[in-house]
């Protein structure tokens, strides 16, 4: 039992894509109509979001009726041929193109396609019952995909944050134990930094397609500002990540940092792990002690290097100030976070407080 439920047999977009084929086959059947175009349209339209399918719907419909009446007129004249074949679908694809229907031009490619062995006569009823299947197929998947099962991103989006957080503290404070010792960008810290970026991206999609599905579906004030709530993480996020892909790409020299400098900059990126890590963000009254000490110690490093003629500076920004400085910006962040974490939760209350009363 464990492992048939650790096994996911089928998604949400699996289950509508089934449900979507079932429903429109039993459609043609119930009005004598050849299954096979309309069951191949519901397939393709099945999108992430009802707001995608709908807005693909209206560029899918003349796609599939130029691929086929290019079948329709190409087919009689060279018969069921090779030439057939590539004529019909390079003409569907340069008229898809030229007259942006880009996203329909795959279902009007396999729509062409496809009608070429079923040609033999009655050429415009043919091109009708085509157009009326694939119209049929576009209906019932964008209905399918608008009412069964929709997509619930919150749920997902929350928990790719949370574990991007942590991800990304563990990864500041690898990074930060290699500058401090000189060391150079470890294969694996970069890897973890490339695979980081890449969950970013993929988790904004993912706001991406929530905020399009609110605009299909009637969302809560609770909803709606969880969505505002998490979109805001992702996007200080990223910002953090911004600063610690400074210090992937710093080039590491030997530092002048004496060893008790750098036991306070470790101390300053644990306790910055240490907020990443927290459900809360919450910040103690000794991070803020540690983050005094660093800014002090960012200016100093600032007036010794300017202090030196300026001809003799080859880079007017150390190595030393430029990993001062990547570690406040990234307080700053996380600041600005933990004061969004905590009006999120007035928010919340006072939510809560009106719906009761």
């Amino acid at each position: 039992m464990n492992f048939l439920k650790k096994f996911r047999f089928a998604g949400g977009r699996i289950a509508k894509t089934g449900i979507a084929v079932f429903l429109t086959a039993f459609v043609c059947e119930l009005l004598n109509w050849p299954a096979m175009f309309a069951v191949i349209t519901a397939i393709v339209t099945i999108e992430p979001t009802a707001a995608d399918s709908i807005k693909k719907a209206f560029i899918r419909f003349p796609a599939s009726a130029l691929g086929a009446l290019f079948a329709v007129i190409i087919s009689p004249l060279l018969g069921d041929h090779a030439i057939t074949y590539a004529l019909v679908a390079i003409l569907t694809i340069i008229t898809c193109h030229k007259l942006r229907l880009d996203a329909g031009i795959l279902v009007a490619t396999l729509t062409g396609i496809a009608m070429i062995p079923t040609i033999h006569d009655h050429y415009i009823a043919t091109f009708f019952t085509r157009l009326g299947t694939t119209s049929l197929g576009l209906i019932v998947s964008t209905l399918v995909n608008l009412w069964i099962l929709p997509p619930k991103y919150s749920p997902i989006i929350s928990r790719n944050i949370h574990d991007l957080y942590v991800k990304t503290g563990n990864l500041l404070e690898k990074r930060g134990i290699e500058v401090l010792h000189s060391h150079s960008l470890h294969r694996e810290t970069k890897l973890i930094f490339n695979d980081i970026t890449r969950e970013i991206d993929k988790t904004n999609i993912l706001c991406e397609y929530e905020k399009e599905e609110m605009k299909l579906h009637r969302s809560s004030r609770k909803e709606l500002r969880n969505h505002h709530y998490q979109f805001k993480k992702l996007n200080l996020l990223r910002q953090i990540h911004f600063h610690i892909g400074n210090l992937i790409y710093l080039p590491v020299q030997n530092e002048s940092f004496t060893q008790q400098e750098k036991d306070k900059i470790l101390q300053a990126v644990q306790s910055l792990k240490a907020i990443l890590h927290h459900p809360s963000y919450d910040m103690q009254e000794g991070h803020f002690i540690l983050m005094k000490d660093l800014l002090q110690e960012f200016w100093e490093e600032h007036d010794d290097l300017h202090s030196k003629p300026f001809q003799s500076i080859r880079h007017h920004f150390s190595c030393e100030t430029v990993l001062l400085y990547e570690l406040l910006s990234i307080h700053d962040l996380l600041e600005e976070l933990n004061e969004l974490h905590v009006l999120d939760k007035q928010h919340e209350n006072v939510l809560e407080k009106t719906l009761q009363t």
